[in-house]
């Protein structure tokens, strides 16, 4: 990869390619694209499943976009559910592209694992990897993956294993992520109910039946419109005690 006269090489020289939006692969500078909208791209290589590998490979509906947005693994699965829970994040996309660079020796490259855009309009790459499974050589891409999100003016995460508590209430909550379980009367009931913090089966039973009510309580923690006391520390139970949240979630 030839690096273009003067280029300051105190910093990696650093192309993108990726799918644009007619679905052709595209090679430029990073620095020409810095304001491109990679929450919408493709991924730039397949999801694969195959008989006896380690990783697994699937498809993950995101409730904050409305579409399938793919993972290769199960912690980068349970870190996608973490930013689709997340308020602040408006747009999500995987292996939105490949990063190219020089080592001195050999051209290299490393498709980081999300682009995420948030509500202030920032970005946001990142890598998911167990601590205990970093290897020199991709301690090496992460940092220049972080070295070119400088350059482009995104913030750049290396992210491992999540806390266990809140990863199992949040999975929890993702079962009632899709706006099918909001029905508008009993929602409206559910925030009268929860206008004062009340244990979650009292407020849900002071709403109406259970099989109504449970769904659209469970939606609206999902949205953070209600707040769970400990959710990052105690499992939701019956005694869990929740109120409407201040500034009303999404």
């Amino acid at each position: 990869m030839a690096v273009p006269v003067g280029v300051d090489l105190a910093e990696p020289y650093v192309e993108l390619s990726y799918v644009d939006a007619v679905r052709e692969c595209r090679r430029r500078p990073l620095l020409d694209c810095v304001t491109a909208r990679f929450e919408d791209v493709a991924a730039v290589r397949p999801f694969r499943w195959s008989r006896g590998e380690r990783h697994f490979s699937g498809w993950y509906w995101a409730a904050t976009t409305g579409q399938h947005v793919g993972f290769e693994s199960w912690l980068e699965r349970d870190r996608l559910l973490l930013m689709d829970f997340d308020p602040e994040v408006t747009g999500i996309a995987s292996q939105p592209f490949w990063l190219h660079w020089h080592d001195g020796k050999r051209e290299r490259r490393h498709a980081p694992d999300y682009f995420v855009r948030r509500t202030d309009g920032s970005a946001v790459v990142v890598d998911v990897r167990a601590d205990e499974r970093i290897e020199p050589k991709d301690a090496e891409a992460f940092e220049v993956t972080r070295l070119a999100c400088g350059q482009a003016g995104w913030a750049f995460e290396r992210v491992g294993v999540p806390e266990a508590v809140l990863l199992a209430n949040v999975r929890w909550l993702s079962r009632y992520r899709h706006p099918r379980c909001l029905h508008g009367p009993v929602a409206d009931r559910l925030r009268a109910t929860l206008s004062a913090p009340v244990p979650l089966m009292v407020g849900a039973d002071a709403a109406g039946d259970r099989l109504e009510t449970l769904p659209a309580l469970f939606h609206l923690l999902w949205l953070q419109e209600v707040a769970a006391a400990g959710l990052s520390v105690e499992l939701l139970g019956p005694s869990t005690i929740v109120r409407l949240a201040d500034g009303g979630g999404r």
